[in-house]
């Protein structure tokens, strides 16, 4: 799959844009703070329906204006889909988004914020293999929207008086759907496990052994009843606490580096280019799960790595299909069409 043009209106620092990217890889050069996160951002938008740097959407619109509008063309070997988004301020003052999706586009972005991969809270990585396992299986989003929806009414009623025998009709659809959520999450784990053998040595220029588990409270059970169980064992302290304990919003990934954990352990280099090849990882399944190659969002991907590894990595991102790739300083890629980003403007290097 590949953006075959984009045209943005009032868009963050972009008032208007019309921009034709190439079908390959594309290199955003330009100072900072001149719109490539911006633009980035947009495409994202475009074909998501979502931002990958806020969730606010009165952030998106040009300041002052009351309504942002995004449209542009994405091609396949089947043909050419347009499709627009807008976002626009209604008389309530509350921000409203809008506009058609397109069931097989898919987009893999990196930022600077994927670093919490490795070194943030449990939640950082549960965020970051569900959205891997959203791209995936489409049903997957739906239910992990369920089972949010059952923990507020289940945690409700720990916070009432006297729960008593109400609880167990809400631990049966908590177990129900946690139970598949931990079922797609262990799979998406094992396809990233797959293609991060192959992709961390190409990268890091190293035979280095990267492992990625999945840790709950259940084991490798695949049964609903242990995670009744493992409800019915923490009940005392979810009374005192009022809150829900054991389920998939408790999980972890276990992330190790030669045999020691990344997390905890690994360098800040390590770490970055760790998150990175997280991401990288993704391509390969995202791809055969959809149909149709993902577009790649990389945002400032090569800082802090030192030039072998940046080499190495972009000639791993050379093999994918539609890359957008920004760095403050200009690059040397023949095979790369170059733009300079410069004022809320782009133009060809």
């Amino acid at each position: 799959m590949q953006i075959g043009c984009v045209q943005l209106l009032d868009f963050r620092s972009y008032h208007t844009l019309s921009y034709h990217p190439s079908g390959r890889l594309n290199l955003l050069t330009g100072r900072n703070a001149q719109g490539k996160t911006n633009l980035l951002e947009a495409l994202a938008v475009l074909l998501t329906g979502r931002s990958f740097r806020t969730n606010k959407l009165g952030d998106l619109p040009a300041w002052g204006s009351s309504i942002s509008v995004l449209s542009g063309d994405l091609q396949r070997s089947e043909g050419t889909r347009s499709i627009r988004r807008t976002i626009q301020r209604l008389e309530s003052g509350t921000w409203q988004a809008a506009g058609e999706s397109c069931s097989w586009a898919r987009v893999i972005v990196f930022s600077c914020q994927d670093l919490a991969i490795l070194n943030g809270p449990p939640s950082a990585r549960r965020n970051f293999i569900d959205g891997f396992a959203a791209r995936l299986y489409p049903s997957h989003l739906p239910a992990l929207l369920r089972y949010r929806k059952l923990l507020e009414h289940r945690n409700r009623l720990l916070q009432s008086r006297a729960p008593g025998e109400r609880l167990a009709p809400w631990d049966e659809q908590v177990a129900t759907v946690g139970m598949e959520l931990i079922d797609r999450r262990r799979r998406a784990v094992a396809a990233l496990q797959m293609e991060l053998a192959r992709v961390y040595p190409i990268v890091s220029g190293e035979r280095h052994k990267v492992e990625v588990g999945y840790r709950t409270i259940i084991g490798e059970s695949a049964d609903p009843a242990a995670l009744i169980a493992a409800l019915e064992r923490v009940r005392a302290v979810e009374l005192r606490r009022g809150q829900t304990l054991a389920g998939p919003h408790r999980d972890d990934l276990t992330i190790d580096l030669d045999g020691v954990d990344a997390r905890t352990f690994g360098s800040r280099g390590q770490q970055r280019l760790l998150a990175l090849a997280f991401r990288l990882a993704e391509v390969l399944p995202v791809t055969e799960a959809a149909g149709s190659t993902p577009v790649l969002l990389l945002d400032d991907a090569l800082s802090e790595l030192d030039p072998h590894v940046r080499d190495n990595v972009l000639g791993e991102i050379q093999g994918a299909e539609q890359v957008f790739l920004t760095s403050p300083d200009p690059l040397t890629v023949s095979v790369a069409a170059h733009w300079v980003v410069d004022g809320g403007g782009i133009a060809a290097a």
